[in-house]
């Protein structure tokens, strides 16, 4: 389908997330830790996206999301990387430090190591934060763990799924 790093699935969504959010007026910003930044990546492979994708934030360390995105460290501490009111808190900073109406956070567990007995690989939770509502919106997935790469892929294909209007 597409001359394409990523995979054709990946990039069809992505293109339905780019024209759709363009023809709503919709500016996306994205929060990732454990897929990297492949979610902004099948945006900018779209032309045209600069219209709509304002910034990403790749924290892959807490740290990280504690320092740009305003995560507090006692929600890491009590709760996890890996949890509702981490990724929660994430998205809510990435729309506080952008432009965007919409920001989608990821965090989870790739594998093949990491994972816990309430944490197994493959879990991942998602978050949509958007600009004027105070309704948190968030779930948490639990992926087939067949490879790293394959928990990446299903929870980008998730995440844009959250950014479709």
């Amino acid at each position: 389908m597409t001359d394409s790093l990523l995979p054709d699935e990946i990039v069809k969504l992505a293109r339905r997330v780019i024209e759709e959010n363009a023809v709503a007026g919709r500016k996306i910003s994205l929060a990732e830790s454990c897929t990297g930044g492949l979610v902004a990546a099948a945006l900018t492979e779209i032309p045209g996206s600069s219209a709509v994708f304002d910034r990403g934030f790749v924290t892959y360390s807490n740290e990280a999301k504690e320092q740009e995105l305003d995560v507090k460290s006692d929600i890491i501490e009590t709760f996890g990387a890996v949890s509702i009111a981490c990724v929660y808190a994430m998205a809510q900073g990435a729309l506080e430090h952008s432009e965007a109406d919409v920001s989608v956070a990821i965090s989870g567990v790739a594998g093949p190591d990491g994972g816990t007995d309430q944490k197994p690989v493959g879990t991942v939770v998602f978050a949509r934060a958007v600009r004027g509502v105070d309704e948190p919106e968030a779930e948490l997935r639990n992926f087939e763990a067949s490879s790293r790469s394959d928990v990446r892929r299903q929870a980008a294909l998730c995440a844009l799924e959250l950014l479709l209007p």
